[in-house]
């Protein structure tokens, strides 16, 4: 069975570079027909925080991207420390003890000698006594002691990948002060969760490597991996949920309906143009994993916002039902309502106003050299109730008494009743009229 994961840290609201990574798993899983799991990354104590758990759940839900079970890193310490001692017992991990600080300088020697800044790997070289001498005075970090040879696997969007495993250092698997770090954790999760497929974002290919080699080192198969592109800012500019960059809760606050958001995303970067869709079923349908570049992908939320209008505009009522009426429309309303106003509206928080005029009325829009006209006109109203012919019936018989046409007939009448220049249509629309009408 196909088992995809996403997996943040409770650190900071998600951003569209974390969506990207949740929907590419969780369509990989549901096109399988297979499981998805949630997996809060909070084995940082200091940084993690409930809230943004919730904020996590919260942003998942208003996407509609459900999660079959729900896992937390926190509860894994004991089973972490377990997998530690077997990589112990088959030594392959080791304690160091240098400080950050000293850890700074090497790095810094190597570079200023024109070599890559690698772990030197000098604490192999302590002897016993000089061990226990130093903890004395310091705890230690441990290292995975990695095999210097080369790792590859097939990437699933890069294709073939090689990391040489001498190119890079030993990765820190627990600091000096008992933090667990990602690199195991993460390991010991996917195995023991029985993960086939990562998809994860081009920054972790070197980290890749060194995780392969931790699934071996624990006698376990790793999972299929896919490095996809990051996404950048408008302006280019990295990404970050510390920030709140582009979060998914300002894009919900903003009106960007998730369904255009979840369509926009599934094919930005991809050699697929990206469609507007009806549901979730025909996301989960065309997506293809190996459709996607490896440059980085620019995130505009310009043409987030367009997409978004786009898709709007063709949802039918039961997708808007519960938010109409949350505004107060009431269901036997919705249907015309919505036929007659979804196809003008930007954002949905929009037809809260358009209900508004239709249920009070409002103040008529008469510009001074139409006075005249308008006051010829309004008598001429056909009588309420109003139907789908009512408009089209008003308006020629004041073209009749008036002889206006054209722009110069309908602008003012519909500024008459609705005291805007633009909106849906008017034959639509001026059934809905239920407020008062100053003749």
């Amino acid at each position: 069975m196909t088992v995809a994961r996403f997996a943040p840290s409770p650190t900071g609201l998600l951003h569209v570079g974390n969506l990207r990574t949740a929907l590419m798993n969780w369509l990989i899983a549901r096109k399988a027909g297979g499981t998805f799991i949630l997996r809060i990354d909070d084995t940082d104590p200091e940084r993690s925080e409930q809230r943004f758990v919730d904020a996590i759940r919260r942003d998942l839900d208003w996407l509609g991207l459900g999660w079959d079970r729900e896992e937390r890193q926190s509860t894994r310490f004991d089973r972490y420390a377990e997998a530690t001692e077997q990589l112990r017992g088959n030594s392959r991990v080791y304690d160091c003890f240098e400080t950050p600080l000293e850890l700074d300088l090497k790095r810094k020697k190597q570079l200023a000698m024109g070599r890559p800044p690698v772990y030197d790997r000098a604490a192999l070289m302590l002897t016993n006594a000089e061990r226990d001498h130093l903890r004395e005075t310091r705890n230690p970090h441990l290292r995975f002691l990695l095999e210097h040879q080369a790792i590859q696997w097939d990437d699933l969007i890069r294709g073939p990948q090689r990391v040489d495993a001498a190119s890079v250092s030993d990765p820190v698997l627990i600091k000096a002060d008992g933090q667990l770090l990602y690199t195991l954790a993460s390991v010991v999760d996917d195995a023991d969760f029985g993960i086939t497929h990562v998809v994860r974002g081009a920054d972790h290919v070197t980290n890749t490597g060194a995780q392969i080699q931790i699934f071996e080192a624990l006698g376990v198969s790793a999972p299929a991996f896919a490095h996809h592109s990051l996404l950048t800012g408008p302006g280019g500019e990295a990404l970050s949920k510390r920030l709140g960059t582009l979060s998914l809760a300002d894009l919900r606050d903003n009106g960007v309906e998730p369904l255009a958001l979840l369509s926009f995303m599934a094919r930005l970067g991809s050699g697929q143009s990206i469609e507007v869709v009806a549901d979730h079923g025909a996301l989960i349908e065309g997506f293809d994993i190996s459709t996607f570049g490896l440059a980085p992908t620019r995130f505009d939320p310009e043409e987030l916002a367009l997409h978004s209008a786009k898709t709007l505009r063709v949802l039918p009522v039961e997708a808007v039902a519960d938010r109409l009426a949350e505004m107060g429309v009431p269901t036997d309303a919705q249907a015309p309502f919505w036929a007659a106003i979804g196809p003008n509206l930007d954002r949905l928080a929009e037809a809260a106003d358009w209900w508004t005029l239709c249920r009070d009325g409002t103040a008529p829009f008469i510009a001074p050299e139409d006075a005249e006209f308008v006051n010829e006109a309004l008598p001429l109203l056909p009588p309420k109730p109003w139907g789908p012919e009512s408009w089209s019936e008003w308006t020629k018989a004041v073209k009749t008494a008036t002889g206006r046409k054209g722009r110069g007939l309908f602008l003012p009448l519909r500024r008459a009743l609705t005291g805007r220049d633009t909106g849906p249509d008017m034959a639509a629309l001026m059934p809905l009229l239920l407020g008062p009408v100053s003749r």
